[in-house]
């Protein structure tokens, strides 16, 4: 297969667009962090708020894990240009298998991130137990018209 520099250079807008939802994530998360340190200040007795503190400790690490990544997938891209540019055939394919090899790192602990979000969502519902699956349900079918068991 033969390397281009129209090649690497197709993995720059992608890793942008990457680094753009990941900082967007950040600063979701930040201001989280901020509303809970504050209500933490007043209520430091909430059961719920320490599980939620963690979370967001481990996910926060994730996302700067992820933007490592995709910095170093953006490096190793541009190395890769260069290499091609110098003609280091070698060299040029190294690198653009570590921007593959680290875009793709930074995939999966996007995705190992975003189940955590969930995880904490679900803890944040936990304390609401008149949202069970049953009721849930019920409230579906009298929407529809239907009564459960007719």
């Amino acid at each position: 297969m033969e390397l281009s520099i129209t090649t690497p250079a197709l993995l720059f807008p992608a890793i942008s667009l990457m680094m753009l939802a990941y900082t967007n994530r950040f600063l979701a998360l930040a201001s989280l962090i901020r509303n809970l340190h504050a209500i933490y200040k007043k209520e430091p007795a909430e059961k719920h708020l320490v599980p939620q503190i963690h979370n967001l400790r481990v996910r926060i690490r994730l996302i700067r894990s992820m933007q490592a990544f995709g910095v170093l997938s953006f490096l190793m891209c541009i190395i890769c240009m260069f290499s091609i540019y110098q003609s280091w055939s070698v060299m040029s394919y190294i690198s653009f298998g570590a921007s593959l090899l680290s875009f793709g790192i930074s995939l999966v602990i996007s995705l190992t991130e975003i189940f955590m979000s969930l995880r904490a969502l679900e803890l944040e519902l936990s304390d609401m137990e008149e949202l069970t699956r049953a009721s849930l349900f019920k409230d579906i079918l009298k929407r529809e018209g239907k009564q459960p068991g007719k």
